[in-house]
């Protein structure tokens, strides 16, 4: 059976309505006028771009300051990774682990996937696109939570105990972070699936 491309029938990025591609190629959806594309331009280069800089920034984020907290004697930083060690050793283990699922498993695991996901596109791979499919479906359902991650940041910093007279910075690590987050976002919504199953149509033709 021949694919809606194959048929000049492309869905638009923005209301998903069905509209055929004019035959040079270029086109507007006649319900809300945004530009037809059969696939997202230049996605693979896109995506990534954004991810390499979101592992760039991924290693400054976990070992740069994230709070700078000074009294009237001492001053103290503390990283991601010394907040959940404080944590861990003051028995708040819970706390602990949500800080480390959700501000270093949760942004490396998303940055693997999309990252295995460009290269078996770029491989043209046949293999289970279903379950690539399905991946990405994932990884774009939890980057609508990401922000949650910003949250465990200020969650740590929040319990961090400081003195009546002391003050508080945020540090470059949270800014890292936080980038991280909007980076990874934006490279799972320039990707397209669509993609996955292009490698697919043309083995089965």
């Amino acid at each position: 059976m021949p694919s809606a491309l194959q048929q000049g029938l492309v869905s638009c990025h923005s209301c998903g309505m069905l509209s055929r591609l004019p035959a040079h190629g270029r086109g507007h959806c006649s319900r809300c006028h945004a530009r037809l594309h059969a696939r997202k331009p230049d996605s693979i280069s896109r995506t990534w771009a954004l991810v390499i800089l979101a592992y760039i920034l991924y290693i400054p984020a976990n070992l740069l300051p994230i709070l700078e907290s000074r009294a009237l004697l001492t001053a103290e930083s503390n990283t991601i990774i010394s907040g959940i060690l404080m944590f861990w050793e003051s028995g708040s283990w819970m706390i602990a682990g949500l800080v480390f699922i959700a501000s270093i498993v949760v942004p490396l695991t998303k940055l693997l996937a999309l990252t295995w996901l460009l290269v078996s596109v770029q491989m043209k791979s046949q293999r289970r696109a279903l379950q690539r499919t399905q991946l990405f479906r994932l990884v774009e359902f939890v980057g609508r939570w990401s922000m949650l991650d910003i949250y465990v940041v200020a969650l740590t910093v929040t319990l961090v105990q400081v003195g009546t007279l002391a003050s508080i910075q945020v540090g470059p690590g949270a800014l890292a972070f936080g980038a991280v987050v909007v980076v990874t976002m934006i490279a799972a919504h320039t990707f397209d699936p669509r993609l996955i199953w292009d490698a697919a149509g043309d083995a089965r033709e």
